[in-house]
Formats: structure tokens, C-alpha cells, sequence
């Protein structure tokens, strides 16, 4: 995406749209235009993306014991299709969907998290959320979601640890056996920020899951800051 200005910000109580791109609900589906240039290479990134939400769920965790950053995920079963022009491609796979909101900005308030979403037998998906707060206590939520909208307390499993990547952000993951190398695919590596996939055993079973792990102290740094315009392009008016 772009970071844009107020110029370019227009929203209702279904429709929100950031320059040319935008996200609207439509007969209980989210559609998401994406209409962006890449970085550092500039080229096209046009497409649209649907998601199905599955069941809602509205319950809203506080992030720290001051209750100054809150997470809800929104749609934790979601599917989604994606159809794109530029690039040429379209694929359907599972989703997840959940939003964020604060009182302060997030390096202020944490010094790091990790979170993680393993799809369980049955069609539940299990989330784990682990964040370091810098001057209140931090949240360890650990819940299952099942299709039929119940949510379900986990017992939290040992935290593992990943192998380093090349920008050496500290990374894990919650799993009740140490997590296979050899499965594992990284996603995402940046200078604050890790994306992975494995298998993560949750309650005796093996389950594919998604992970990730934040460095804020690395985001705040003046050199990363320096570098998120080559990751993310800065147009304002």
C-alpha cells in the first residue's frame, strides 16, 4: 500500500478508500480494490480481493493492563479470492481479517510481540498473541475460534524459537513440540518485522500455521525509519 494524506483519505460506515485503492462491504462480503505501484521497483499492482468472512466475532482484547492498544479478530475464518490484473495471477486459499486500534503509537507502547494462527482439525483456527509491553503488562491471549462461533481458552504452549534470518530479528512461536526446520518457510523478512510458515503442534495435533514477530525498538531506530519509504512509497497532499 501507500501512505497517503487527509486529501486522499474518504470513508462512510461501509467504504473506505485510500487514493485509488479502497475496501467496501457488500452483501456481507469485504471487496478490496488495490489499484498501487511496487517499490522499489516501480510496476503496476492491480487487483481485487473478496473475502467471505465466515462467522464474526466481536470480542475486543486489550493489548496491555492500561488498556491502551486493543486487537478483535474480526473474521478469524474467513476464505478468500483474489483476482489480479498486474500481476496476472488469481488464486483462493483461507483468510483472516482483524483490526487494531490505540491510544498511542505502537513503538511507545511495545517493545515486541509475537502472533501466530494455526488452522486446527475440524476448521477452528487457534491464535496466539504474546506482546512485550514497556511499561504495563503485556497480553498472552491463547483462544480457538470454531465455525460455529464459539471461542474457546487454550492452554498456552512453550514458546519456540526460530532460526535467525538475515536481518536477525529475535522470532518463536507457541508449540507443544520444537518446530521442524525443515518445514519451515520464511515469508517475510525486513528489519523489524518476520513472517513464517510451519507446523505448529497444537493440543497433541499438527497444525499449519502462520507466524509473526515484531521488533519495535528495531522500528523505532532512526535507520529503519529511513527505510520504510523504499518499502512503502510516501504520497501526500
Amino acid at each position: 500500500m501507500t501512505e497517503r494524506g487527509r486529501g486522499d483519505l474518504h470513508r462512510s460506515a461501509r467504504h473506505i478508500a485510500i487514493g485509488p485503492s479502497s475496501l467496501r462491504w457488500c452483501a456481507g462480503k469485504l471487496i478490496i480494490e488495490i489499484d498501487e505501484w511496487t517499490v522499489p521497483l516501480p510496476g503496476r499492482l492491480r487487483g481485487t480481493v473478496v473475502i467471505d468472512p465466515g462467522p464474526i466475532f466481536g470480542e475486543v482484547h486489550a493489548l496491555d493492563s492500561a488498556g491502551r492498544h486493543r486487537w478483535r479478530p474480526v473474521a478469524p475464518l474467513a476464505r478468500a479470492e483474489a483476482h489480479f490484473t498486474a500481476p496476472d495471477l488469481a488464486f483462493s486459499s483461507h483468510a483472516y481479517l482483524d483490526m487494531n486500534a490505540g491510544d498511542e503509537a505502537l513503538e511507545n507502547g511495545f517493545s515486541s510481540w509475537v502472533w501466530s494462527r494455526s488452522a486446527l482439525p475440524g476448521g477452528g483456527t487457534a491464535i496466539f498473541y504474546d506482546a512485550v509491553a514497556r511499561t504495563t503488562t503485556g497480553a498472552s491471549i491463547a483462544n480457538s475460534y470454531a465455525p460455529d462461533g464459539t471461542v474457546t481458552p487454550l492452554a498456552r504452549p512453550p514458546l519456540r524459537e526460530l532460526p535467525g534470518l538475515l536481518w536477525r530479528v529475535e522470532r518463536s512461536a507457541r508449540s507443544a513440540q520444537p518446530i521442524d526446520a525443515a518445514g519451515l518457510k520464511n515469508l517475510e523478512d525486513t528489519p523489524f518485522y518476520t513472517r513464517s510458515s510451519f507446523s505448529a503442534t497444537i493440543e497433541g495435533q499438527a497444525c499449519p500455521t502462520i507466524s509473526e514477530s515484531v521488533d519495535l525498538d528495531r522500528f523505532a531506530a532512526r535507520w529503519v525509519q529511513g527505510l520504510l519509504p523504499f518499502k512503502m512509497p510516501r504520497w501526500s497532499k
